[in-house]
């Protein structure tokens, strides 16, 4: 899960196993594999920095911590 900004400035928490893809048209939207699309303030390369920090933190070996 990740936390992203609407343009409103609320927060929100979003499956990061959900996105399909990431577009900054210029504003970044991130499309599900639903269909939905949400807009968000921070840049697609932020949000795919969370997403890859998320993946690793749920797929750490205890032992290798």
């Amino acid at each position: 899960m990740i936390q992203l900004t609407r343009f409103n400035g609320s927060e929100f928490i979003l499956n990061a196993e959900l996105i399909k893809f990431i577009e900054e048209t210029p504003d970044t939207v991130v499309t599900l594999q639903n269909g939905d699309k949400v807009l968000v303030k921070e840049s697609a390369d932020e949000v795919v920095e969370r997403a890859i920090k998320y993946a690793r933190s749920i797929r750490l070996f205890p032992e290798l911590m």
